[in-house]
């Protein structure tokens, strides 16, 4: 047991050998790939109902905004994130924009989802 007057020339390094302290290094946040992007664009109830709107072909923001109950600025975040996974393509004149499906990372989450291998015996619900 340490007596006080130890525990003070501790505290001020005296006496006592200094540990060194080795911080570990800061994490990265792993790189996510497009599939990622993708379940996590997927994942948002908001952006499926997007999607559902957009269905097969071109449409203003504006338009996809309309039934929504969040702002305009709010629907633009979340198409942005559509966006970025590759699920809509987005072209702009002026303040206009116009957003298109892309169907091709659907397609590849499907392939890698891989449903004969993972789910073949179980009952669809």
């Amino acid at each position: 047991m340490h007596s006080e007057k130890s525990l003070g020339k501790a505290e001020h390094g005296q006496g006592v050998a200094a540990q060194q302290v080795v911080e570990p290094p800061p994490r990265r946040r792993p790189r996510r790939t497009r599939l990622d992007r993708v379940f996590l664009a997927l994942s948002d109830p908001v952006r499926r109902a997007i999607l559902d709107r957009l269905g097969e072909q071109a449409q203003l923001v504006s338009e996809l905004a309309a039934p929504s109950a969040i702002s305009l600025r709010a629907v633009s975040q979340h198409i942005q994130v559509l966006v970025r996974a590759g699920l809509v393509s987005q072209a702009r004149t002026g303040r206009i924009s116009r957003c298109s499906p892309e169907a091709g990372p659907v397609f590849a989450a499907a392939r890698r989802l891989n449903y004969s291998k993972y789910w073949q015996g179980y009952p669809l619900v």
